[in-house]
């Protein structure tokens, strides 16, 4: 029987439901100390005096470190432009200013989690204040004040893309559409706030369990900031209590690796433990991107788009994190999957004082295809076409070429997923196209309540895009004597609550021709495994079995080699992509993708501006559900952070400070938030180059949700709004206007 494509328990729920399974936090060592972090709380400033004299003598506390004791103060994703510890006696110049509230500016280990928080109170600090900028519209002019003066620009990051003739193309246009859109930060509220335990362990190593998202990217950053060998650094992931991109970029591994090398140092030899608050979590990390993105649009009486024109600006916030990846990604997509022959397309990621911004479900992604999908619904209107035919009419195909230059990967299949879900959703093919016969109006029987549908689609990168290095380890030990007794898989991949390590199990399974029971799963240590990328992009499923399978081949022939035990391992690399031209933007950006259709009905109260998710209809190729129940949860889950972005989620930064730092003033979807019904269409278009046909799938269904509920919106109220969260303020002062 085939294992891949059936709804196996995971792996991993007993151990969970009961409580067994130990996440960061629930880590404890004998004589183990704990860290508090003494966080910046200043926007934009110098530090001119920093004394730490009076915390190191406080009773209990037993280390007190700061910029002058981090060998290689920086660290950074993309690019190493943040300090580890802002402050004097840095190796590092310009690290002695803090550019947004969250820059950690001490750390206090002490024999009690109490004893550091008091110990910090006695930090004296003198700060010489630096305006603040948080516009990155302002942040970009020439005059601006610059948040890294050794970068002469706030503009850290820049593409463009030049296809065809946009101004002769508007010329020739029957219709022109024009909009101006604003996405909002985010907070990714995961349920475990960042924790870990750092020590020394038997062979010497700095060995930090922690959550994260790539464990080799955690061990070179560590490794870079200590300045020690990469073998001397060893990060192990337990259980982590979601990610969603939030764990890509560092927050506690460092200060946790250098507390416990530091306290060796001195012959102190004890486990170091933190465990940040929600407001050290929600002040901490970045948050996603808010983006200012202007588009012009052209089209013919015909519906056919044969122009645009995109402004698009990304706030990077302090520092670079993933905002070069993430701009990337929202530049291709802010055209939508859409065949544009014409298209001209500048985007800038800009630093401000604001928390840093970076990875999140979706990875620019949502922000361009609100701007893409808002556009082709008001066309759509203008021209009297129904929103389904018009994207019908010119969405991509096998053979099309991007606004890039280049075409998809083979196995494009949107018009079939805008088909599947236009017919879930009531629509119908007639002689002259796709429409609702029923209209879009629904009565609700209450005047002040308004109920609309909504329509929007997407595409989605799988894996990393231009030119990033792409690659994933897996190796495979088979023990036992005349037969298989045990297959033993060890893979680098984070478990972050998606189900990552039980598909990797089924696929194993499968590649060995074996039963689930008998594979056994070792992973997240760098000590044991090899690198298998992020677990982020879409790619783990796609990218893991892959490499699966071929370590399963070389494992299998091994053993008909009479090799005891039978071990092997293979490395998987997808074909290259290639950077954007910097003159024309042409590349050949990804090697896969996942393809994603929603229809929203939403209701409306005019007289209080609430808006109400009635159902949500997605439709997404996954290419193979490996694990469809899972498939099924990721569905569900998308929709209902992605309503949470849409609807909820007003994440308020004013000069730098944050004003929605707990859970009580930042509002996330709670079970009377969600959608009366979320119907999941998983279709199966076997993508060509994925294992056993599988795309990945985790972030797409986000994708699309928000524009689709703005055209809801305007289908209930008449109204457009061009900028979200759709709070009752906002749906009721743009009702009001």
């Amino acid at each position: 029987m085939s294992i891949v494509g059936e709804s196996v328990v995971r792996v991993d729920a007993i151990g969970k439901v009961t409580g067994e399974t130990l996440y960061p936090g629930d880590f404890n060592l004998p004589n183990q100390a704990y860290m508090k972090i003494l966080f910046a709380q200043h926007p934009h400033a110098i530090i001119k005096r920093l004394d730490t004299s009076k915390a190191e003598q406080y009773p209990g506390v037993l280390a007190v470190f700061t910029a002058k004791d981090v060998p290689n103060n920086e660290y950074g994703l993309i690019m190493p432009d943040q300090p580890v510890l802002c402050g004097p006696g840095s190796t590092k110049p310009f690290a002695d200013r803090v550019r947004f509230i969250g820059d950690q500016v001490a750390l206090v280990i002490a024999e009690t989690e109490q004893i550091a928080a008091e110990a910090l109170k006695l930090i004296e600090i003198e700060y010489e204040a630096l305006p603040v900028i948080t516009d990155p519209r302002e942040a970009m002019k020439a005059d601006a004040i610059l948040m890294h003066p050794d970068k002469g620009s706030n503009v850290f990051g820049r593409y463009r893309i030049r296809k065809g003739d946009v101004e002769k193309a508007f010329q020739q246009a029957d219709v022109i559409v024009e909009g101006y859109y604003q996405t909002p930060a985010q907070e990714h509220a995961y349920l475990q706030p960042e924790a870990g335990l750092s020590f020394i362990d038997e062979a010497g190593r700095v060995t930090i369990i922690v959550g994260g998202q790539w464990t080799h990217e955690d061990q070179e950053q560590i490794a870079h900031a200590l300045a020690l060998p990469l073998d001397q650094v060893r990060v192990i992931y337990p259980a982590i209590g979601g990610a969603f991109g939030g764990r890509e970029d560092m927050s506690v591994q460092v200060v946790l690796a250098l507390a416990a090398w530091r306290l060796h140092q001195r012959g102190i030899n004890r486990p170091v433990k933190i465990i940040w608050s929600r407001e050290e979590s929600i002040i901490g990390h970045h948050k996603r991107h808010p983006y200012f993105i202007r588009a012009k649009w052209g089209a013919k009486r015909d519906g056919k788009v044969i122009a645009a024109e995109m402004e698009v600006i990304a706030d990077g916030g302090a520092y670079a994190y993933t905002s070069t990846k993430v701009l990337g990604n929202a530049t291709l997509m802010c055209t939508g999957p859409y065949l544009i022959p014409n298209v001209k397309v500048d985007s800038y990621a800009v630093y401000t004082n604001n928390l840093p911004n970076g990875a999140f479900r979706g990875f620019g992604g949502p922000q361009g295809a609100f701007a893409a999908e808002m556009q082709m619904n008001k066309l759509a209107e203008r021209l009297g076409i129904d929103p389904v035919e018009i994207r019908m009419r010119n969405l991509l195909d096998e053979g099309d070429l991007l606004s890039v230059g280049t075409p998809l990967p083979p196995g494009v299949s949107i018009k079939k997923v805008v088909e599947a879900c236009a017919k879930a959703a009531g629509w119908e093919k007639g002689e002259n196209g796709w429409h609702r016969p029923a209209g879009f109006q629904v009565e609700t029987g209450n005047p002040s309540l308004k109920r609309g549908i909504g329509f929007a689609c997407a595409f989605k990168n799988v894996g990393f895009s231009f030119g990033a290095p792409e690659n994933c380890w897996a190796i495979v030990e088979l023990h036992g004597d005349a037969e298989i007794e045990k297959a033993v898989l060890y893979h680098a991949a984070a478990e972050v609550g998606q189900g990552s390590h039980t598909v990797l199990v089924q696929m194993a399974a499968e590649a060995l021709g074996l039963p689930m029971e008998k594979v056994e799963l070792v992973a997240a240590d760098t000590a044991v495994t090899k690198n298998s990328g992020s677990v982020s992009a879409s790619r783990m499923t796609f990218m893991a079995g892959n490499a699966i399978r071929g370590a399963a081949e070389r494992a299998l022939e091994a053993w008909k080699n009479e090799e005891r035990p039978a071990r092997a391992e293979f490395q998987y690399r997808p074909p290259k992509t290639t950077p954007y031209d910097p003159e024309t933007g042409k590349s050949e950006p990804n090697f896969a993708y996942g393809y994603v259709a929603e229809a929203v009905e939403v209701e409306v109260d005019i007289e209080t501006g609430q808006v109400r998710l009635v159902k949500v209809i997605c439709a997404d190729d996954v290419g193979k559900a490996v694990n469809p129940q899972q498939v099924q949860g990721q569905v569900e889950g998308a929709v209902v952070q992605a309503a949470g972005y849409a609807i909820l989620e007003n994440f308020i930064q004013q000069d730098g400070q944050v004003l929605t730092k707990t859970l009580s003033t930042y509002l996330i979807p709670t079970i009377l938030d969600i959608p009366e019904k979320v119907q999941s269409i998983v279709l199966e278009y076997a993508d060509p180059r994925g294992p056993w046909g599988a795309r990945g799938m985790g972030e797409m269904p986000y994708l699309p949700l928000a524009p689709a509920v703005g055209a809801a919106i305007r289908n209930a109220t008449g109204r457009w709004f061009d900028q979200f969260p759709y709070t009752p303020e906002r749906i009721l002062s743009g009702l009001e206007e």
